[in-house]
This record gives structure tokens, sequence and C-alpha cells, in this order.
């Protein structure tokens, strides 16, 4: 018999098997669910001796979380090739201001990709902004010549990518390149892919994050967020997440680890699936442009053929003309795509997409459909989106 077992494990395996300690799951094929705040020692002198100091995957408080937690962040881990370890929050957000906060201090500036989720924007602007840490934003498609905006206090850089509504791609080994040279900590939102499409840690980042709530957990019932760290970066994020009293509940942790067993064949459909959507829609009257990183014609389309193993299911269609009126007849023509916020659930999604002005402007031929592609028979979703389309088409006519 040939012996395999150091070959490396299959991604798909890898997320099958991950997390589960035999010390965790106690002969259960899932690790069950650890409930608890107070953790019980057996005297003062077990107290004394174990109360206290480094309670990493050790009961001590449930605040510091139980194997419960620690089989899902163990698990994450895993799936990046190199990371030291994995922290989770109750959500994404959480996750990003927890990164954040681990690198910066008062007086420090972070570069910010203009094409990032609102939110990162609102923690930049706000939240740091109080704490005296200075934001700059750059352009996603800068690639090495972010060097040249790296000063003196510049601390982090924080990349989406592909960005979450225009889906830009970034040259992120030329970015990380640049940053390494200085000293800088590059941190990535690597939500879109997961690191079964692009393993961040192996590519040089530093910490990257998720909002588990999409494609991790699956299933639009739980909020939850990640940060995995590269070599010599958990311990501060560790720190920093315990200063700030950062613990996800361990039922959803559960949840979590349930989801993220299905998650390579999931992606696998919504990959499928969005691509053949996608291609659908650049043939259609109305469509102006299609906003997907597997398309040759998006923005740094030549990076995600480099160094990205797949795409999934969120992209963004530009419309040929109308306005918002229009955009929202086409929006609610559809019967099979819910109008709601986040994504990577097995149900479809569309929303106005309007990314921020004044900064990078950028022109397009008419408002934006971001679309999420779910589990369902894409041959129902093209019926759909044509109908919707018609709606558009006849929105706008009657505008013109």
């Amino acid at each position: 018999m040939t012996d395999d077992s150091h070959k490396p494990l299959g991604d798909s395996t890898r997320i099958v098997t991950a997390g589960r300690r035999p010390e965790w799951t106690q002969g259960i094929v899932n690790t069950p669910v650890w409930r608890a705040s107070t953790i019980l020692y057996d005297s003062v002198e077990d107290l004394r001796r174990n109360g206290h100091g480094d309670s990493h995957h050790r009961l001590y408080y449930g605040r510091r979380g139980t194997p419960t937690q620690w089989s899902l962040a163990d698990a994450l881990t895993g799936l990046e090739p190199g990371a030291e370890g994995t922290f989770l929050y109750p959500s994404g957000v959480a996750a990003l201001a927890a990164a954040l906060l681990s690198v910066l201090s008062q007086g420090d500036e972070l570069l910010l990709v203009d094409s990032a989720y609102d939110p990162t924007r609102g923690i930049a602007d706000k939240l740091l902004k109080r704490f005296g840490i200075a934001t700059r934003y750059y352009d996603p498609m800068i690639g090495a010549g972010i060097a040249d905006l790296i000063g003196d206090r510049t601390r982090a850089i924080l990349l989406e990518s592909p960005g979450s509504l225009t889906f830009e791609v970034q040259d992120i080994p030329a970015i990380v390149a640049a940053a390494k040279a200085r000293g800088v900590t590059t941190i990535l939102d690597n939500t879109w892919a997961t690191p079964l499409f692009f393993p961040a840690i192996e590519h040089g980042i530093d910490l990257t994050m998720m909002a588990c709530t999409k494609y991790v957990v699956g299933h639009s019932d739980v909020m939850l967020g990640s940060v995995t760290a590269g070599p010599g970066q958990f311990a501060a994020l560790r720190d920093t997440s315990h200063q700030l009293g950062q613990v996800a509940s361990p039922d959803d942790c559960w949840l979590g680890s349930r989801g993220l067993r299905t998650m390579a064949v999931r992606l696998a459909q919504h990959q499928s699936s969005a691509l053949t959507i996608a291609r659908w829609l650049k043939e259609q009257d109305g469509v102006a442009a299609v906003l997907h990183p597997a398309l040759p014609d998006c923005p740094g389309h030549e990076f995600f053929v480099r160094d990205f193993k797949g795409s999934s299911g969120l992209f963004s269609i530009v419309l040929d003309g109308g306005d918002d009126a229009a955009r929202a007849a086409l929006i609610d023509a559809l019967t099979h795509f819910g109008i709601g916020f986040s994504w990577g659930g097995f149900e479809s999604l569309a929303i106005p997409a309007d990314p921020p002005a004044g900064r990078r402007p950028r022109r397009f031929a008419g408002p934006l459909v971001r679309l999420q592609i779910g589990l369902e028979d894409p041959a129902d979703l093209i019926a759909d989106l044509d109908a919707g389309l018609s709606a558009f088409r006849a929105a706008r006519g009657a505008r013109r």
C-alpha cells in the first residue's frame, strides 16, 4: 500500500476534516455546542495556576471560547497554508474593525482601496478618525504604484479584491511586495473569493478577513466574521480582540462549522451559475457591461486569471442608460431574486448598486445592479432577468 499521508489534501477534503480534533469532537462527527460563561476550577490552587495567562485552546472563561469556537477557528486556519491562527467575531464589520485596531495607533495612516465595502469606509472615516488615525484612498488598479503613496506614517494597507460593487481585481502580489519593503501590514477582505479561490496568506497577506455570514455560513441565518493571521500577526490580533471583548456565540459558530463543510460544493455551483448568467447578460439589450472578474473586460481580469482559482456568485451589471426609476422597475419585476443586503446564501438577490462618488469618479453608461446568484436553476434565473430587463427597457423608453 502506498503511504500518501504526507500528500497535501484537496480543498474539499480539508473543509470536511479541518477543526475536528478528537479532544473536541469526543467521538461525535460534529463538535458539540459548548455554551459557557463561567468555567469552574477544582481548587484555589487550580484557579491561580490556570485562571490567567495564555488561554488559547484552554477553558478559562466563556469570553475566551470553548471547543465549539475553537473548532471553527482551527478549520479556517487550516484553509490558509502558512497561517498562524484565526479569531472569530459576531460580524464581518467587527472582524474588520479588530484587524485594523490590532495594527493601527493614534497618528498612523491607513491606505484603503477606493472600491471598498461601504461599512469599511465608515470604520475608516468615522471610527479611526476619532482615534486620530488618518485614511487615504487609493485606486484599485494602482498595483506597484502604491509604493509612491506609502509615507512615514503609513502602517497598514486594506485591500478588497474584487471591489464589492464595481469588482476591480487588484494586483495583490505587487501591493504586498511594496508593503513588505516598507514594513507595512496588509489586510485583505477576502469574503468574495474565500481561501478556496484565493489563499491570501500564501500570497503574502498579513491578515485576511471574511464576513463568514456569506459563503462560510451559506444559509442566510447567522452573523459571523473571522480574521486569519499570517506568521507573527496572531498575538496582537488576539490581544486586541480580547481587549475589545469580542466573542462569537457558540451556537453561531456551530452553524458556521456546519455551513463550512459544504462550502466547496456550494461555491462550485455559485460559480457555474453566475458565469452562465453573466455571459447571457452580456448579450442582452439594456445591459451596457457586466462587471464580473472572470470576464475579459472586467478591470484587473489579468490578475484574476493569474492569482485566483475560481469565481463566486456576486457581480454587477451596468444598465444601458436609464435612471433610478428604470432600474427599480427591473429589480421590482424579478420573482426569484430577493431584494436585500448581504449575499452568499442559497437564494438569489438583486439590489441597486451606487458606488461612492467624489474620490475616484468612474463613468458608467447607466445605473448599476448588483446580483447575487444563488443555487436556483440558472434557466429560471435567466427567464426572470429577461422579464426584468423588459420592464427596464419599457421604463427607460417611457422617460426618453
